[in-house]
C-alpha cells in the first residue's frame, strides 16, 4: 500500500473539519444538517448530483443494484467521512445509491456550486479533493479486480490489510484498526458471505495473527497477514 492511499482517510477527516457548512461563516443557514433513518436513502442512482455530503454521525452505505437485482456494496463511509464527491468530477446523475446504516444518521450537504467556488478560491483544498476522487477510484477498481481474480480468504485477509494501512493504528508492534463494521459488512465489501468472514477471523485468531472484537481488529502481525 503506498504512502498516497495510506493518507486518504485522514485526509477526509480534515476536509471533514474544513468543508462543514456549519464550520462555514456565511453559508451554513444555507446547507442545515439531515437526519436519516436507518435503510433510509439519502440518493438514488440517477438523481441529480448537485451536492457533497458529509457524516456528522452514523455510517452510510454507498453501492448499486446488478441487473439480477443484487445488491453490491462499493464502500461503508462512518463519521467524518465525506461521499458523493464524484459529482465534481462531471457527474450529472448519480451512478450509485447512498443508504443510512444506523438510526440518528446526520449529513451536512453542500452545494456542488458552493464546493466548487471554495475550492475555486483555495488551490490546496483543490487539490486534497481531486487527490481524494483518485485515491477512490483506484481503491474501487483493486476491489473489482480482487472479485474477479481471487478466491474469498484472499480477499477478506487483503480487506484486513488495506484497513490497516488505511486507518490503523500502531500499538507497539501490532497495528489497532477501529472498526465500525461488522462480519456482515465485511462479507458485502468483500463480495463473500457473513459465515466465511466468520471462518477465517476465527481462523486468523486462532493462529495468533489477529484478536477482534466489536469495536476493534488488532493484528499482531502485518507480515503473517498474508
Amino acid at each position: 500500500m503506498s504512502d498516497s492511499t495510506k493518507l486518504w482517510y485522514f485526509e477526509n477527516i480534515d476536509l471533514f473539519n474544513l468543508l462543514c457548512p456549519h464550520k462555514i461563516e456565511g453559508i451554513e443557514d444555507e446547507h442545515p444538517m439531515t437526519q436519516f433513518k436507518k435503510e433510509e436513502f439519502v440518493y438514488f442512482a440517477e438523481e441529480a448530483s448537485n451536492y457533497i455530503y458529509m457524516i456528522a454521525e452514523g455510517r452510510i452505505k454507498i453501492g448499486s443494484y446488478l441487473e439480477d437485482g443484487k445488491e453490491s456494496v462499493k464502500a461503508i463511509l462512518g463519521k467524518g467521512e465525506i461521499f458523493g464527491e464524484l459529482a465534481l468530477a462531471g457527474e450529472e446523475k448519480r451512478q450509485d445509491f447512498a443508504q443510512a446504516m444506523d438510526s440518528g444518521t446526520i449529513v451536512c450537504p453542500m452545494t456542488l456550486e458552493d464546493m466548487q467556488n471554495l475550492m475555486s478560491e483555495n488551490k490546496p483544498l483543490s487539490f486534497k479533493m481531486m487527490k481524494l476522487i483518485g485515491l477512490r477510484l483506484r481503491k474501487t477498481e483493486r476491489r473489482l479486480e480482487s472479485l474477479v481474480f481471487k478466491d474469498a480468504r484472499t480477499r477478506i485477509v487483503e480487506f484486513l490489510r488495506d484497513e490497516a494501512n488505511e486507518r490503523g493504528k500502531k500499538v507497539g508492534y501490532e497495528t489497532m484498526i477501529p472498526s465500525h463494521l461488522t462480519h456482515k459488512d465485511i462479507a458485502a465489501l468483500t463480495g463473500t458471505s457473513r459465515q466465511t468472514v466468520t471462518t477465517i477471523l476465527n481462523e486468523l485468531r486462532e493462529k495468533n495473527i489477529i484478536n477482534f472484537d466489536r469495536r476493534k481488529i488488532l493484528i499482531r502481525d502485518m507480515e503473517l497477514l498474508a
